[in-house]
């Protein structure tokens, strides 16, 4: 599994966001109002992963009396991390495309309502994303001191 790609990210936020902005344009009338528990979710899950890529960062350095990570657990801790990076920019896009088309109704309480809760689940959406990009980039190895890089060609080389 390769590390996520930001041009990925950005890629799927804005064609999630154009779809949205196509949506919301013809059927906003007949939708209910927007929910705060989505941000919330991706709040608490963003702050967890955060929170799990530091400890597992922490314990693949090493140190005195910490738990070696288990293979398997960091293989899927990295599928969490890829997976919540790719869902929170689609969920992120799908709210900027929402907001936008709600930015010319704000004079009316509905959609200032639905405004802020789609600012703040995109807030949250860049949080998750966030603590899924840190969480992927915790589990990455530090280079062995029984390898050095080879300024010219820029590969590693085994010392012998």
């Amino acid at each position: 599994m390769s590390p996520t790609k930001p041009w990925v990210l950005v890629a799927v936020a804005a064609v999630c966001a154009v779809l949205a902005w196509l949506v919301v344009r013809g059927i906003y009338t007949s939708l209910p109002p927007l929910p705060w528990t989505a941000a919330i979710a991706m709040l608490l899950l963003g702050v967890a992963e955060a929170a799990s890529g530091r400890n597992l960062r922490t314990r693949i350095r090493g140190g005195p009396g910490l738990k070696p990570v288990n293979p398997l657990a960091a293989v899927r801790m990295a599928a969490l991390g890829k997976a919540s990076s790719h869902a929170a920019a689609a969920i992120g896009g799908l709210t900027l495309g929402f907001l936008v088309y709600l930015l010319g109704s704000l004079d009316k309480p509905v959609p200032r309502s639905d405004a802020v809760t789609a600012a703040g689940t995109l807030v949250a959406a860049v949080v998750l994303l966030l603590g899924a990009l840190y969480l992927e980039y915790s589990l990455r190895l530090p280079p062995d001191q029984d390898e050095e890089q080879d300024e010219e060609t820029g590969r590693r080389q085994t010392r012998r």
